[in-house]
């Protein structure tokens, strides 16, 4: 019977921590709670482990299991290359419920170091990898004392229910295993939803905590145009741009436009004279108020463009990791001058010189820059790749 070790049940994990690494070292499968449900896990870097975790779990040679790894920048080590949604799923969904399932690109990655019958229980269809970045404190603890990732799948046999506690693992593989971690019931109760990106589309290949609404919102790319104080400039910039995008139409009305300040306050309206340049520019700015440039906003934009090389260089010494996306909004790298105190006809040239910029950044922006949804439920060979995130 296996040892049931109760997560909730100590003041300090490290113990629990330290004893399920060293299983995991002796080639151990051990049973790990998710934020999704109750997993099996063996190092990835042990091939008799994995092994015996796909025989535990009656896995077919083609249906692949999944790479927990630390972080989504990790999964790049892993696969050599990411496109731009690949980046902007992982950024914006792991730690997390989700399966993201990509091809390596190019020879010499991570995957292709592992041992090859690793390889072969891991490499699905279109040569694709699923990877899990687990939102569990113990789970992040496991992995700073392993040298590589763990192999990852659901703790039951294979077309059974996934077990959501800890006394449901023990009921289903209590005699299998030597070592259950409970935490209780799992957060969300159910399996993680899987995903699979192939250049710019992505596929539900399984419904599960994220919601096919809101994945479409996720994979939307989003452009944050700052200024000062979020009252004019910005604000001007975000109005036309949305306007640009809709008169593009298709999957380019879909891309989401934000304003806001290194400096602004919350809730202050647009300048008046803003208000009507843009009026009559058919952009409406009556209901625009000011927001200032946070962690989150940051971190989930794709692009930002700033009015002057002062604001870049206010973001990235705040966030740093930030400079390949960060970009002055005139391509030379020139300063585009705030209005404030400026007559209407100041106003009028300050938004004709956003306006050329914009157009210029919109004809370099190419498709890649752009999700592209297929219908879930519909690839003929999903069935191999949805076993990627039974987990």
């Amino acid at each position: 019977m296996a040892t049931v070790l109760d997560l909730r049940r100590t003041d300090d994990p490290r113990d629990i921590v330290h004893r399920t690494v060293e299983s995991l070292a002796r080639g151990q499968v051990v049973a790990i709670p998710t934020e999704t449900v109750y997993g099996l896990a063996a190092d990835a870097l042990n091939p008799d482990a994995v092994q015996r975790l796909a025989e535990l779990k009656k896995r077919s040679p083609d249906s692949p299991l999944v790479l927990a790894v630390r972080g989504p920048d990790e999964i790049l080590d892993y696969v050599g290359q990411l496109s731009s949604l690949a980046r902007r799923l992982s950024r914006r969904c792991m730690p997390g419920p989700l399966t993201l399932a990509v091809p390596p690109v190019g020879d010499n990655t991570l995957v292709d170091r592992l041992p090859p019958l690793v390889q072969q229980w891991v490499v699905g269809d279109h040569r694709c990898v699923g990877f899990r970045v687990v939102d569990h404190p113990v789970i992040s603890q496991l992995q700073q004392y392993l040298r590589g990732p763990l192999v990852l799948t659901s703790a039951n046999e294979s077309g059974k229910n996934p077990p959501t506690t800890g006394q449901q693992v023990v009921d289903l593989l209590g005699d299998a295993i030597p070592l259950v971690l409970d935490d209780g019931p799992t957060r969300y109760g159910g399996a993680s939803t899987v995903v699979r990106v192939l250049d710019h589309r992505y596929e539900i290949l399984r419904p599960g905590a994220i919601e096919a609404a809101a994945m479409n919102d996720f994979a939307k790319p989003l452009i944050v145009l700052v200024c000062t104080g979020n009252t004019c400039r910005s604000p001007m910039a975000e109005g036309l741009l949305k306007k640009r995008l809709a008169q593009r139409g298709g999957v380019w009305a879909g891309v989401s436009v934000m304003s806001a300040g290194v400096a602004a306050p919350d809730g202050v309206l647009a300048s008046p004279f803003a208000v009507d340049v843009m009026e009559a520019q058919g952009v409406d700015l009556d209901d625009h108020v000011s927001r200032p440039l946070s962690d989150a906003l940051i971190h989930r934009a794709d692009l930002v463009l700033t009015m002057t090389r002062g604001h870049r260089a206010a973001i990235l010494a705040a966030w740093p990791d930030m400079e390949s996306r960060v970009r002055t909004l005139r391509g030379d790298g020139g300063d585009i001058a705030d209005p404030v105190g400026g007559s209407i006809e100041v106003y009028e040239q300050c938004a004709a010189e956003i306006e050329a910029a914009i157009d210029e950044w919109l004809s370099q922006l190419g498709d890649d820059f752009l999700p592209q949804a297929q219908p879930s439920g519909n690839d003929p060979d999903a069935r191999a790749t949805d076993s990627q995130g039974d987990h």
